[in-house]
């Protein structure tokens, strides 16, 4: 299948005079996660991961991906012709460096511009220019191909109400203005879709677990012209805009008004808007390139948004803890369960919670080796059969109107070797370092990185993936430009700085193929400590309510003020969850929460 689909689009490229056609894992506006219309590169390779570049030449291909990909994309790619480029990896080429080594003087390179990012596809027009090769980007070449290609979204848009917000849209767009103002820039084009949403309060459901609406926004002083499936707008959506002057045209429109705006300066972000939209931009107009603003206004969570996430995380809690004690007390009894059911059992829990809109993401359930393949999805095929031995990692959140959720537990379900429980404790151990963690104002994620990588590290043991990355509010579950990871990412705002308000998730972790992987994932957000001489010292909060499973802590490999911190927030979830459980589960988690103490060696 995937085979003939090559053959296929090669027949194309052939009749083109096409040498390279590169297809990014991206919707028109630059998203990680997208709806089924924009599943291309899935769709030419088999592989079904959130990130990849797919570089097809008229004789051989390549799949890009990183490190939490790389065991599943091996599998996935087997029987196709396709060779996986392990990104990050030393000897691995950049895409385009693998574009420059199989592109001759005066070839083509093809793409879909609008799934493209425009920095990505200005640094490619640089390389190909010393080779006085071309570019088409005008055509989406394998919409020819996915004949039963499924349409675009047409779900509705919803309005987020300010107590959920706790922002008015006016105060929100007089905060942007004031921005472009200070930029000397009059008119600002927004294509991503999680700071649409977030600058109009209103989210959608045009992508699965990531609550947005497809739409571009064009701001000037004096309006903001919303480009958007009319469709999808109720009237009560649409009066309500109205009153911030919020002007709705269709979704298409935004490449002919982007062609007519003139004389304007206008501020654009190249990693935020697609190459073929900047290509649209007039000559005559004035290009300002900075981070959209609303990236980090978004990043940083206001007071209502941040007591909403304090009360969702109990909430979340409570489902996810019922889950636990069924798993427990399910897996002593001997009954059948395997990685879907038990996502379904913890998805039914969270439903049962007030406010619950969807999951955040597909459930990551991964029983042993599964688990060592960071981004597991169970299929009917994989679908493993959980036995009272081993561990299963479950990585899951919700949407709810009061913000996201996302928590990792690995749970011992029997018998578990010494290093594994080795293993889960150190990671434990770097959680919680990270946690606990106080610093200057001005430190960055990858200050405070080694903080969680550390006890791995010393060791020699490491994970292919960041310590943690931002998390938005009834938005993405991965959210810019906050995170923490231990070395700079091309594409990436890794110097950011961590301000108060950002809400950062932490989940070291262990992945050993072939053989089991451990996470342990809480969300935490930045608020201030002391200030004195030194500065304004910054410390976290730990906003997740969810026990740890001191089945497979070992003590051995943690010290009295370990043992102190792990102790103090199983208090912390304890009375936090317990008055909203009934007897026997109050009674359950008491004593999975129960205090640990350091055994003393002989």
């Amino acid at each position: 299948m995937i085979k003939n689909r090559l053959i296929q689009l090669r027949d194309i490229m052939s009749d083109k005079k096409i040498d390279v056609y590169v297809i990014k894992t991206a919707d028109f506006h630059q998203s990680e996660y997208t709806g089924v219309y924009f599943d291309e590169r899935e769709f030419m390779s088999g592989f079904t991961g959130s990130a990849g570049t797919l570089v097809i030449t008229n004789t051989k291909s390549a799949l890009f991906t990183d490190g939490r990909y790389f065991i599943q994309a091996e599998k996935q790619l087997q029987g196709t012709e396709i060779q996986l480029m392990k990104a990050d990896v030393t000897g691995t080429p950049t895409i385009l460096e693998y574009i420059d080594a199989n592109i001759s003087k005066n070839g083509c390179v093809a793409f879909d511009g609008r799934t493209i990012e425009a920095a990505w596809g200005l640094e490619l027009e640089k390389m190909l220019n010393k080779k006085d090769a071309t570019i088409l980007y005008d055509k989406d070449y394998v919409d020819i191909i996915w004949t039963a290609r499924p349409p675009l979204s047409k779900e509705p848009a919803f309005l987020l109400d300010v107590k959920y917000a706790g922002e008015p849209v006016k105060d929100k767009l007089k905060r942007l203005r004031s921005e472009m103002s200070h930029k000397n820039v009059d008119t600002h084009l927004i294509a991503t879709l999680d700071d649409v949403c977030w600058l109009l309060n209103i989210r959608g459901n045009d992508v699965q677990y990531n609550p947005v609406v497809l739409a571009f926004a064009v701001i000037t002083m004096q309006e903001v012209c919303l480009f958007i499936d009319e469709d999808k707008l109720s009237t009560e959506v649409k009066n309500v805009l109205a009153v911030d002057n919020i002007i709705i045209k269709a979704y298409e429109d935004v490449y002919s008004y982007v062609e007519k705006i003139g004389n304007t300066s206008i501020l654009i972000d190249l990693e935020r808007i697609n190459y073929s939209l900047y290509n649209k931009i007039p000559a005559t107009a004035k290009t300002v390139v900075v981070q959209n603003p609303t990236v980090l206004m978004k990043a940083i969570k206001n007071r209502i948004e941040i007591e909403n996430l304090k009360a969702v995380h109990v909430k979340d809690g409570v489902a996810v803890t019922k889950f636990l004690r069924w798993l427990k007390e399910n897996m002593i009894a001997g009954k059948n369960i395997t990685e879907i059911s038990a996502a379904d059992y913890l998805e039914k829990c969270r439903r049962e919670q007030e406010g619950f809109i969807e999951l955040s993401f597909n459930t990551i359930s991964a029983y042993n080796s599964n688990a060592a393949m960071m981004h597991y999805s169970a299929t009917d095929q994989s679908n493993a059969v959980l036995k009272p031995e081993g561990m299963l990692l479950v990585d899951s959140g919700g949407q709810y109107y009061e913000g996201t959720t996302d928590v990792t537990r690995t749970i011992a379900l029997g018998l578990v070797t010494k290093q594994m429980k080795k293993d889960f404790t150190l990671t434990l151990k770097g959680m919680l370092n990270l946690s606990s963690a106080k610093f200057l104002y001005g430190c960055s994620g990858m200050n405070l990185d080694i903080l969680a990588r550390g006890p791995l590290w010393s060791e020699g043991i490491d994970y292919r993936c960041g310590t943690g990355h931002g998390v938005g509010y009834l938005l993405n579950v991965h959210e810019a430009p906050n995170g923490f990871r231990w070395r700079h990412i091309p594409g990436r705002n890794d110097p950011c700085v961590i301000e108060e308000g950002m809400v950062t998730s932490n989940e070291p972790g262990v992945y050993i193929e072939g053989s089991y992987g451990i996470r342990i994932e809480n969300e935490i957000v930045c608020k201030k400590a002391q200030k004195n001489e030194y500065g304004q010292f910054m410390e976290f909060e730990t906003l997740t309510v969810v026990p740890i499973d001191l089945d497979l802590v070992d003590t051995e490999y943690l010290n009295e003020l370990d043992i102190e911190r792990l102790n103090k927030y199983h208090q912390f979830v304890y009375h936090c969850l317990a008055p909203y459980l009934d007897d026997k589960e109050s009674v359950w988690l008491k004593k999975y929460t129960g205090p640990v103490y350091k055994i003393a060696l002989k």
